[in-house]
């Protein structure tokens, strides 16, 4: 057994994005860019280290409302037609640097790059990342969990019980319907926990969950072993905490590893910097500029003008940086280990996007990270939050604290000046559709007024997004979240008055089925404060 293991965990998600009223839009491109820059080498990454039978352990995952885009015909098909046209612009790219030998050399990069990303997508995976990822699982190296339905700030929604049972339920159920295994683990999401919410995973079948550092050390008694080993709820469901030391490497904007000067330059984009009569066909609309996915500039100084970004010296940097990290987990461990009757586990969680789509390298970093530690099996072994408690270790058992891994610690990010207006709309909606359930118990319901109040439940899970609060506090696209929250909260209004009025119009229902057609299986007879008889077989429970 290692002296110590590293528990690295990335965490894929996107808000549920996707507008067929459009013929493109603007904030579906947060999906394509996340495939081509961060999933897809990602994967890349996995495929090389099976094809090196490079032994680790790494957990991902997945948001229910990723998945449900990932799997989407039309989001597919508009990720191709997003791809082709990035290789169509590479290419003209080519020839307007013709004479800047720097500047084509990294355009035929580009180039290459995406017309690789296409053949990998279209024929590799078959437009299927959801199966390519399964089959890392499948073969014990990738550890698949999910979170809660719609990504909701758990914290803020506990007014209701049916809220946070409906979020997690569903989220599981997702998850299960298309991976055909229940998750082990569970990422709260933006780590948010309130003592008491481990009740809620513990019906679902969860066994462990992941919170920041000081939900640990805070929590209701003295933990001995720190944040270096889980702790057990008092209902046997088991808490990993965040390793601050590792997220200061990471993430930290000052020291972290990708803000080194020889780092792709995220904000450097020709959509935003060549003549706009060029790149129309490539803007939104033909005239709104975007990322286009070229960026030609390494981050450099801040003095000064950009230099030009340099792939090879970029990914040796990464490795340098992969081995530092090693080594100084490396250097924890052996500082843990003599203090701790079991070994010790180091907890690394990230965002997944950061990986190749703020950090271009960072799949390239990953990928060593793994394999150095894979060198090194006696000292340090990735292992999974699973991995942990199948070894039976004695554990402490402790109640932790309330926590978040936002600014602050707390709630405050999710609800402040900016964006409080926001709960009470949510609690009043989930408190009259739970009360609206418990009226129809035993009575039956017509299949449209089925159709309609399950609808309700998948507009009020999407206005329950935690990315709503989140983008309107840090100030980006505010007026596009505003206006989802408050869509989503009005067809919820619609449908329910419409159900409880008898006046349904079934075309607009329609509509409505075709704009969010997520969680095709959602039963709205789920929302309720007691636990749902999970036995049902949810296709007959209610007929």
């Amino acid at each position: 057994m290692a002296k110590g293991f590293l528990n690295i965990l990335l965490h894929a998600h996107l808000p549920y994005v996707r507008h067929p009223e459009h013929s493109h839009f603007f904030e579906e491109n947060w999906l394509f860019e996340a495939i081509t820059e961060c999933y897809i080498p990602l994967l890349t990454m996995l495929d090389r280290l099976q094809t090196d039978n490079i032994r680790y352990r790494l957990t991902l995952s997945l948001s229910p409302t990723l998945i449900s885009m990932l799997q989407d015909e039309l989001l597919q098909s508009r990720y191709l037609a997003h791809l082709n046209k990035l290789i169509e612009l590479s290419s003209k790219e080519i020839q307007r640097t013709q004479q800047q030998p720097e500047y084509r050399h990294l355009a035929e990069w580009y180039h290459q790059f995406f017309e690789q990303t296409l053949t990998r997508y279209s024929q590799l995976y078959q437009g299927d990342l959801l199966t390519a990822f399964k089959k890392h699982h499948i073969q014990g190296r990738l550890e698949l969990i999910t979170c809660a339905a719609t990504h909701g700030f758990l914290p803020l929604l506990n007014i209701n019980d049916a809220a946070i049972r409906t979020q997690i339920n569903v989220g599981v159920q997702t998850f299960t319907d298309v991976f055909g295994f229940t998750p082990t683990g569970f990422w709260l999401p933006e780590c948010g926990y309130y003592p008491g919410l481990e009740h809620f995973l513990n019906e679902a079948g969860i066994r462990y969950f992941f919170a920041d550092t000081h939900s640990i050390t805070h929590a209701s008694a003295l933990v001995k072993n720190s944040i270096y080993a889980p702790i057990s709820c008092p209902n046997g469901v088991a808490v990993f905490a965040r390793d601050p030391d590792s997220s200061q490497q990471v993430w930290s904007a000052h020291e972290g590893y990708p803000g080194d000067f020889d780092y792709r330059e995220y904000y450097s984009d020709i959509g935003f910097e060549l003549e706009s009569d060029y790149l129309a066909p490539y803007l939104l609309e033909d005239t709104t500029r975007i990322n286009t996915g070229i960026k030609y500039h390494r981050i450099t100084s801040k003095e000064g003008a950009k230099a030009i970004y340099c792939p090879t010296t970029a990914l040796a940097k990464a490795q340098l940086h992969a081995a530092d990290f090693i080594a100084k987990k490396h250097q924890q461990i052996n500082q843990l280990h003599p203090l701790m009757p079991t070994p010790p586990m180091i907890v690394a969680p990230f965002d997944a996007e950061l990986f190749g789509h703020w950090w271009f390298e960072g799949p390239h970093w990953l990928e060593h990270v793994l394999r150095l530690a894979s060198a090194t099996p006696e000292l340090l072994s990735t292992q999974t939050g699973s991995d942990y408690l199948a070894y039976n270790f004695a554990i402490n058992q402790a109640t932790p604290s309330a926590s978040t891994w936002g600014e602050d610690g707390y709630y405050s990010y999710w609800m402040n000046d900016s964006n409080d207006w926001i709960y009470p709309y949510l609690h009043q909606a989930s408190t009259q559709l739970e009360q609206f359930v418990q009226q129809l118990a035993g009575l039956t319901v017509s299949p449209i007024q089925e159709r309609a109040l399950n609808q309700a439940l998948r507009s009020l899970l999407l206005a329950q997004s935690s990315d709503w609060p989140f983008i309107i506090k840090s100030g980006t696209t505010t007026e596009y979240a505003t206006k989802r929250l408050t869509d989503h909260l009005a067809r919820f209004n619609y449908l329910y008055d419409s159900v409880r009025k008898g006046k349904i119009d079934e075309r607009y229902l329609t509509a409505l089925e075709i704009m969010d057609n997520i969680f095709p299986h959602i039963n709205f007879r789920d929302y309720q404060t007691s636990p749902i008889n999970h036995d049902i077989n949810r296709g007959n429970a209610y007929q």
